[in-house]
C-alpha cells in the first residue's frame, strides 16, 4: 500500500468519542478487529484494561505479557492469564504462529527495537494489530518548529526526560516498516488529537498530518 493510496477505515461503525462506555475508542477499534473466540496474545498489557474487554466481549482465550510488576497484579486481580515479560527479549521464546492475533497497543514505540519486535509479531501470529501515537500530528510539528522544544500532548504526555518512548515515529514511518518487514495491511485507522476516528479516506500524508494515533491490522505477505 503506497503513500498515494488511500487508507483503509477499519472502525466504520464504531461512535465518534475518545470514550465510550468507559472503554476508549482506540480500544474499540481494536475489539472491532478481533474474531469471537481467537487466541490472543496482548503484549504490554499495562493493566489488563483492553485484554479484559476483549475476553467479556469478544470471548477470546487470551494472554498477556507486561513488564511492570504493578501492571501484571492488575491483571491478576482481573482474572487475566498474565506473565511479567519484556517484549524486547522474549518474543524469541514463542513458537511460530502460536497465536491467532498478537496486539501491541500504544508500546511500540517504547521498545528497544521495533523492527525486530514486529518480525516477531508476524511470526508469532496469523494476524497483528498494532496502535501507537502519531509523532507526525500537527501538534507535534508546531512544537517543534515554533517552540524548539520537545512536545506534549493529550497521546505523549510526559516530558522528554520522564518519557518511556525511545523510538517516535510516524503513521508514515510505520507504513515504511510494514514494506520493509514484508507485513501486508489489511486494515488501519487513525484516531485525531480527541480520540475521533477520521472517517474519510484520504492519502497517507493526510492522516501523518493531523491523526493523533494509528491502529494497523496486519499479517505477513
Amino acid at each position: 500500500m503506497g503513500d498515494a493510496g488511500a487508507p483503509w477505515d477499519a472502525a466504520e461503525a464504531l461512535p465518534r468519542s475518545g470514550e465510550v462506555g468507559g472503554a476508549r475508542v482506540d480500544h474499540l477499534v481494536v475489539l472491532g478487529l478481533v474474531q469471537p473466540g481467537a487466541r490472543v496474545l496482548d503484549i504490554g498489557c499495562g493493566d489488563g484494561t483492553l485484554l479484559a474487554l476483549l475476553r467479556d466481549r469478544r470471548g477470546v482465550d487470551g494472554r498477556g505479557i507486561e513488564l511492570s510488576r504493578e501492571g501484571v497484579n492488575a491483571c491478576l486481580a482481573r482474572g487475566l492469564s498474565v506473565i511479567q515479560g519484556d517484549a524486547d527479549t522474549d518474543l524469541a521464546n514463542y513458537p511460530d504462529g502460536a497465536f491467532d492475533v498478537v496486539v501491541l497497543s500504544q508500546t511500540i514505540q517504547a521498545t528497544r527495537n521495533p523492527r525486530i519486535v514486529l518480525e516477531h509479531l508476524l511470526r508469532i501470529g496469523r494476524q497483528v494489530i498494532i496502535s501507537f501515537p502519531n509523532f507526525g500530528h500537527w501538534r507535534v510539528r508546531a512544537e517543534l518548529a515554533f517552540r524548539g522544544r520537545m512536545p506534549v500532548t493529550a497521546m505523549l504526555p510526559e516530558a522528554w526526560y520522564e518519557t518511556p518512548n525511545i523510538h517516535h515515529c510516524t503513521i508514515r514511518d510505520f507504513v515504511g516498516l510494514c514494506r520493509l518487514v514484508g507485513a501486508h495491511i489489511e486494515k488501519a485507522t487513525a484516531l485525531d488529537a480527541r480520540g475521533h476516528r477520521m472517517r474519510f479516506s484520504m492519502p497517507w500524508w493526510v492522516w501523518n498530518l493531523i491523526g493523533a494515533q494509528g491502529v494497523f491490522l496486519l499479517r505477513r505477505e
